[in-house]
């Protein structure tokens, strides 16, 4: 019997505490791994430093308190783009999933933007909104929209005809028809469209902030650049790949699961 095929009847707290070695280990690993390596080939520091320098120059930001700024700063703007692309791309998403005129016309347009990635729009967005908060936002919203919208059209594509009929021949109204079919139907597959598009921002994110601010998770990077502060490159990379996986394992992905679980076609083991 496996390990997993174990812990899948053990108590809780030891399934969750050996999830989280799960999670933890391979990190670590990478971690033994670079120090090793810089240690055994000399590398020199300002190529790639090792990992106390790395450490040394993160309490430097931890305690000077601008660490706390950049990430500040890099939130906010990817939580505003964010629910500005979510609020405009779950409409417009079930429009094109209850009116074929309306899918017809838009399906061609999503189809081009859609492999436009996020950082393909700051050049145009620094020129129609300038260097700033307006700029960041509009990537980060490019990111995300187009990936909401197209399932959410898939989410309600996937609501059998039959139920539609049902509810209509009952005298539902189009306003509990989008409430209590639509939107419910429909709300697996745009949680999965958010947690897509979110990392498409992230990424987005970074990139827009080396270009188009003075603050931010990309702009530190970029600053360090400048400086040839190798460790804070290394330790604004780190921060930046440890907050996506807390965003995503602590809260994209139990939403999703239990979005699912709720309103799919999975039942809670």
């Amino acid at each position: 019997m496996s390990v997993d095929a174990v812990t899948q009847w053990s108590p809780l707290p030891y399934r969750r505490t050996w999830q989280a070695v799960k999670f933890v280990a391979p990190l670590l690993f990478l971690v033994v791994l670079w120090q090793a390596v810089v240690t055994i080939f000399d590398v020199n520091p300002r190529i790639f430093p090792d990992v106390g320098t790395v450490a040394r120059a993160g309490w430097e930001t931890i305690r000077d308190g601008s660490l706390w700024t950049h990430v500040g700063a890099s939130l906010w703007r990817v939580s505003v783009g964010t629910v500005l692309a979510i609020v405009i791309a779950v409409p417009l998403g079930i429009a094109m999933g209850v009116s074929k005129g309306v899918s017809d016309f838009l399906t061609p347009l999503f189809r081009f933007f859609s492999v436009l990635a996020g950082i393909a729009w700051i050049p145009i967005a620094t020129l129609w909104f300038g260097y700033g908060f307006g700029a960041i936002t509009f990537v980060i919203f490019n990111a995300v929209f187009f990936v909401v919208a197209y399932n959410t059209l898939l989410g309600v594509s996937t609501i059998p005809m039959p139920l539609r009929h049902a509810a209509a021949s009952l005298g539902t109204t189009r306003w509990r028809m989008l409430t209590e079919v639509l939107l419910p139907g429909s709300l697996p597959n745009i949680v999965t469209g958010i947690r897509t598009g979110m990392g498409f921002a992230w990424r987005g994110l970074i990139a827009a902030e080396m270009i188009a601010t003075n603050t931010g998770l990309g702009y530190m990077l970029f600053l360090a650049r400048d400086f040839y502060r190798t460790e804070i490159i290394v330790f604004a990379m780190i921060v930046i790949g440890l907050i996506w996986l807390i965003l995503d394992r602590l809260l994209l992905a139990p939403i999703e699961r239990a979005t699912v679980e709720r309103w799919g076609m999975v039942q809670r083991s």
